[in-house]
Protein backbone atom coordinates (compact mmCIF):
# COMPACT_ATOMS: atom_id res chain seq x y z
CA UNK A 1 0.00 0.00 0.00
CA UNK A 2 2.83 2.32 0.92
CA UNK A 3 4.64 1.47 -2.32
CA UNK A 4 1.54 2.36 -4.37
CA UNK A 5 1.23 5.71 -2.61
CA UNK A 6 4.89 6.45 -3.37
CA UNK A 7 4.41 5.61 -7.04
CA UNK A 8 1.30 7.78 -7.20
CA UNK A 9 3.12 10.70 -5.59
CA UNK A 10 6.11 10.29 -7.93
CA UNK A 11 3.83 10.14 -10.99
CA UNK A 12 1.88 13.20 -9.84
CA UNK A 13 5.11 15.09 -9.14
CA UNK A 14 6.63 14.26 -12.54
CA UNK A 15 3.42 15.17 -14.36
CA UNK A 16 3.24 18.50 -12.56
CA UNK A 17 6.87 19.28 -13.34
CA UNK A 18 6.38 18.34 -16.99
CA UNK A 19 3.34 20.60 -17.34
CA UNK A 20 5.17 23.41 -15.59
CA UNK A 21 8.16 23.05 -17.94
CA UNK A 22 5.91 23.04 -21.01
CA UNK A 23 4.15 26.13 -19.71
CA UNK A 24 7.44 27.91 -19.10
CA UNK A 25 8.81 26.94 -22.52
CA UNK A 26 5.64 28.28 -24.10
CA UNK A 27 6.42 31.71 -22.68
CA UNK A 28 9.95 31.86 -24.12
CA UNK A 29 10.19 34.54 -26.85
CA UNK A 30 12.20 32.47 -29.30
CA UNK A 31 12.33 35.24 -31.91
CA UNK A 32 13.69 37.73 -29.38
CA UNK A 33 16.11 35.11 -28.05
CA UNK A 34 17.52 34.42 -31.51
CA UNK A 35 17.69 38.16 -32.23
CA UNK A 36 19.53 38.79 -28.95
CA UNK A 37 22.16 36.14 -29.68
CA UNK A 38 22.58 37.44 -33.23
CA UNK A 39 22.73 41.06 -32.01
CA UNK A 40 25.36 40.32 -29.36
CA UNK A 41 27.45 38.37 -31.88
CA UNK A 42 27.15 41.03 -34.58
CA UNK A 43 27.94 43.95 -32.28
CA UNK A 44 30.88 42.06 -30.75
CA UNK A 45 32.34 41.32 -34.19
CA UNK A 46 31.79 44.87 -35.42
CA UNK A 47 33.19 46.58 -32.34
CA UNK A 48 36.11 44.23 -31.68
CA UNK A 49 37.29 43.80 -35.26
CA UNK A 50 36.58 47.42 -36.16
CA UNK A 51 38.64 48.71 -33.23
CA UNK A 52 41.70 46.62 -34.13
CA UNK A 53 41.33 47.34 -37.86
CA UNK A 54 41.28 51.11 -37.23
CA UNK A 55 44.50 50.84 -35.24
CA UNK A 56 46.13 48.90 -38.10
CA UNK A 57 44.94 51.50 -40.60
CA UNK A 58 46.63 54.30 -38.66
CA UNK A 59 49.85 52.29 -38.62
CA UNK A 60 49.75 51.74 -42.40
CA UNK A 61 49.07 55.42 -43.11
CA UNK A 62 51.79 56.68 -40.78
CA UNK A 63 54.43 54.27 -42.11
CA UNK A 64 53.73 54.46 -45.83
CA UNK A 65 51.39 57.27 -46.92
CA UNK A 66 51.75 60.16 -44.50
CA UNK A 67 55.09 60.12 -42.71
CA UNK A 68 54.71 63.68 -41.39
CA UNK A 69 52.70 63.51 -38.16
CA UNK A 70 51.04 66.90 -38.64
CA UNK A 71 49.54 65.79 -41.97
CA UNK A 72 47.43 63.02 -40.48
CA UNK A 73 46.81 64.49 -37.02
CA UNK A 74 43.16 65.16 -37.81
CA UNK A 75 42.64 61.64 -39.16
CA UNK A 76 44.23 60.16 -36.03
CA UNK A 77 41.88 62.18 -33.82
CA UNK A 78 38.87 61.05 -35.88
CA UNK A 79 39.90 57.40 -35.61
CA UNK A 80 40.37 57.72 -31.85
CA UNK A 81 36.92 59.29 -31.61
CA UNK A 82 35.46 56.41 -33.64
CA UNK A 83 37.10 53.94 -31.26
CA UNK A 84 35.47 55.66 -28.29
CA UNK A 85 32.15 55.55 -30.14
CA UNK A 86 32.68 51.80 -30.58
CA UNK A 87 32.98 51.44 -26.79
CA UNK A 88 29.68 53.27 -26.37
CA UNK A 89 27.95 51.17 -29.04
CA UNK A 90 29.06 47.93 -27.39
CA UNK A 91 27.85 49.04 -23.94
CA UNK A 92 24.54 50.40 -25.22
CA UNK A 93 23.59 47.34 -27.25
CA UNK A 94 24.55 44.99 -24.42
CA UNK A 95 21.99 46.72 -22.19
CA UNK A 96 19.45 47.25 -24.97
CA UNK A 97 19.55 43.58 -25.98
CA UNK A 98 18.89 42.46 -22.41
CA UNK A 99 16.03 44.95 -22.06
CA UNK A 100 14.44 43.81 -25.34
CA UNK A 101 14.77 40.18 -24.29
CA UNK A 102 13.08 40.93 -20.95
CA UNK A 103 10.35 42.88 -22.75
CA UNK A 104 9.92 39.89 -25.08
CA UNK A 105 9.37 37.58 -22.12
CA UNK A 106 6.78 39.94 -20.67
CA UNK A 107 4.83 40.53 -23.87
CA UNK A 108 4.94 36.88 -24.93
CA UNK A 109 3.51 35.80 -21.58
CA UNK A 110 0.86 38.52 -21.78
CA UNK A 111 -0.06 37.61 -25.36
CA UNK A 112 -0.36 33.90 -24.62
CA UNK A 113 -1.97 34.58 -21.21
CA UNK A 114 0.23 32.01 -19.53
CA UNK A 115 0.22 33.73 -16.17
CA UNK A 116 -2.78 35.43 -14.64
CA UNK A 117 -0.62 38.21 -13.18
CA UNK A 118 0.61 39.24 -16.64
CA UNK A 119 -2.12 41.57 -17.85
CA UNK A 120 -1.99 44.27 -20.45
CA UNK A 121 -1.95 47.82 -19.09
CA UNK A 122 -1.73 51.24 -20.68
CA UNK A 123 1.78 51.68 -19.31
CA UNK A 124 2.88 48.31 -20.68
CA UNK A 125 1.49 49.09 -24.13
CA UNK A 126 3.22 52.47 -24.13
CA UNK A 127 6.54 50.85 -23.23
CA UNK A 128 6.08 48.26 -26.00
CA UNK A 129 5.26 51.02 -28.48
CA UNK A 130 8.36 52.94 -27.40
CA UNK A 131 10.54 49.88 -28.03
CA UNK A 132 8.96 49.42 -31.46
CA UNK A 133 9.76 53.03 -32.40
CA UNK A 134 13.29 52.92 -30.95
CA UNK A 135 14.08 49.62 -32.68
CA UNK A 136 12.95 51.03 -36.02
CA UNK A 137 15.23 54.05 -35.53
CA UNK A 138 18.17 51.84 -34.58
CA UNK A 139 17.51 49.58 -37.57
CA UNK A 140 17.70 52.51 -39.97
CA UNK A 141 20.84 53.79 -38.22
CA UNK A 142 22.54 50.41 -38.48
CA UNK A 143 21.77 50.26 -42.18
CA UNK A 144 23.91 53.38 -42.44
CA UNK A 145 26.60 51.79 -40.26
CA UNK A 146 26.55 48.70 -42.48
CA UNK A 147 27.01 50.83 -45.59
CA UNK A 148 29.77 52.87 -43.92
CA UNK A 149 31.63 49.72 -42.81
CA UNK A 150 31.74 48.57 -46.44
CA UNK A 151 33.82 51.64 -47.45
CA UNK A 152 37.16 50.51 -45.90
CA UNK A 153 36.55 47.02 -47.31
CA UNK A 154 36.27 48.59 -50.77
CA UNK A 155 39.45 50.67 -50.28
CA UNK A 156 41.51 47.73 -49.03
CA UNK A 157 40.13 45.52 -51.80
CA UNK A 158 41.34 48.03 -54.39
CA UNK A 159 44.84 47.89 -52.92
CA UNK A 160 44.79 44.11 -52.69
CA UNK A 161 43.55 43.67 -56.26
CA UNK A 162 46.23 46.09 -57.54
CA UNK A 163 48.94 44.11 -55.74
CA UNK A 164 47.49 40.84 -57.04
CA UNK A 165 47.52 42.23 -60.58
CA UNK A 166 51.22 43.14 -60.27
CA UNK A 167 52.11 39.67 -59.00
CA UNK A 168 50.06 37.85 -61.61
CA UNK A 169 52.19 35.93 -64.19
CA UNK A 170 49.74 37.09 -66.86
CA UNK A 171 50.56 40.73 -66.17
CA UNK A 172 52.57 42.53 -68.83
CA UNK A 173 53.64 45.87 -67.44
CA UNK A 174 56.43 47.83 -69.08
CA UNK A 175 56.98 49.98 -66.01
CA UNK A 176 55.74 48.53 -62.73
CA UNK A 177 56.56 51.75 -60.87
CA UNK A 178 53.78 53.49 -62.78
CA UNK A 179 51.17 51.41 -60.90
CA UNK A 180 50.21 53.39 -57.82
CA UNK A 181 47.60 53.63 -55.09
CA UNK A 182 46.99 57.22 -54.02
CA UNK A 183 45.34 57.45 -50.59
CA UNK A 184 44.79 61.20 -51.08
CA UNK A 185 42.15 60.69 -53.76
CA UNK A 186 39.89 58.94 -51.23
CA UNK A 187 40.00 61.91 -48.88
CA UNK A 188 41.69 59.88 -46.13
CA UNK A 189 44.70 62.20 -45.90
CA UNK A 190 45.15 65.79 -47.15
CA UNK A 191 46.59 66.52 -50.60
CA UNK A 192 49.77 68.00 -49.13
CA UNK A 193 50.62 64.75 -47.34
CA UNK A 194 53.93 63.17 -48.32
CA UNK A 195 54.39 60.82 -50.03
CA UNK A 196 50.61 60.34 -50.27
CA UNK A 197 50.86 57.39 -52.61
CA UNK A 198 52.64 54.06 -52.96
CA UNK A 199 53.89 52.71 -56.26
CA UNK A 200 55.48 49.57 -57.64
CA UNK A 201 57.54 47.50 -55.23
CA UNK A 202 56.64 49.81 -52.33
CA UNK A 203 52.98 49.02 -52.87
CA UNK A 204 53.79 45.32 -53.00
CA UNK A 205 55.65 45.57 -49.69
CA UNK A 206 52.61 47.26 -48.09
CA UNK A 207 50.34 44.43 -49.22
CA UNK A 208 52.74 41.90 -47.69
CA UNK A 209 52.71 43.51 -44.24
CA UNK A 210 50.82 41.92 -41.37
CA UNK A 211 49.00 45.20 -40.69
CA UNK A 212 47.49 45.26 -44.16
CA UNK A 213 46.50 41.58 -44.16
CA UNK A 214 44.99 41.73 -40.68
CA UNK A 215 43.19 45.04 -41.17
CA UNK A 216 41.70 43.96 -44.50
CA UNK A 217 40.20 40.77 -43.11
CA UNK A 218 39.09 42.43 -39.87
CA UNK A 219 37.20 45.06 -41.87
CA UNK A 220 35.43 42.25 -43.73
CA UNK A 221 34.45 40.58 -40.45
CA UNK A 222 33.33 43.93 -38.99
CA UNK A 223 31.15 44.54 -42.05
CA UNK A 224 29.65 41.05 -41.64
CA UNK A 225 29.01 41.83 -37.96
CA UNK A 226 27.19 45.03 -38.90
CA UNK A 227 25.06 43.02 -41.35
CA UNK A 228 24.25 40.48 -38.64
CA UNK A 229 23.19 43.31 -36.33
CA UNK A 230 20.88 44.70 -39.03
CA UNK A 231 19.25 41.25 -39.36
CA UNK A 232 18.91 41.01 -35.56
CA UNK A 233 17.22 44.42 -35.40
CA UNK A 234 14.90 43.37 -38.22
CA UNK A 235 13.86 40.31 -36.19
CA UNK A 236 13.40 42.54 -33.15
CA UNK A 237 11.20 44.87 -35.19
CA UNK A 238 8.96 42.05 -36.38
CA UNK A 239 8.66 40.53 -32.90
CA UNK A 240 8.00 43.80 -31.06
CA UNK A 241 5.55 45.03 -33.69
CA UNK A 242 3.58 41.77 -33.59
CA UNK A 243 3.45 41.73 -29.79
CA UNK A 244 2.42 45.38 -29.65
CA UNK A 245 -0.36 44.83 -32.19
CA UNK A 246 -1.69 41.78 -30.32
CA UNK A 247 -1.57 43.58 -26.97
CA UNK A 248 -3.44 46.53 -28.43
CA UNK A 249 -6.07 44.20 -29.89
CA UNK A 250 -6.47 42.39 -26.57
CA UNK A 251 -6.91 45.67 -24.74
CA UNK A 252 -9.79 46.58 -27.05
CA UNK A 253 -11.26 43.12 -26.58
CA UNK A 254 -11.09 43.50 -22.78
CA UNK A 255 -12.82 46.87 -22.99
CA UNK A 256 -15.61 45.37 -25.10
CA UNK A 257 -16.20 42.47 -22.70
CA UNK A 258 -16.61 44.82 -19.74
CA UNK A 259 -19.79 46.36 -21.15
Amino acid sequence: MMLNNTRFFFFFFCTGCFECCIKCLGGVPYASLVATILCFSGVALFCGCGHVALTGTVTILENHFSKVTSDNAMLTDIIQLMQYIIYGIASFFFLYGIILLAEGFYTTSAVKELHSEFKTTICGRCISGMFVFLTYILGVAWLGVFGFSAVPVFLFYNMWSTCAAMKSPMANFTNIDSICVDARQYGIIPWNATPGKACGSTLGDICNTNEFYLSYHLYIVACAGAGATVIALLIYMMATTYNFAVLKFKSREDCCTKF
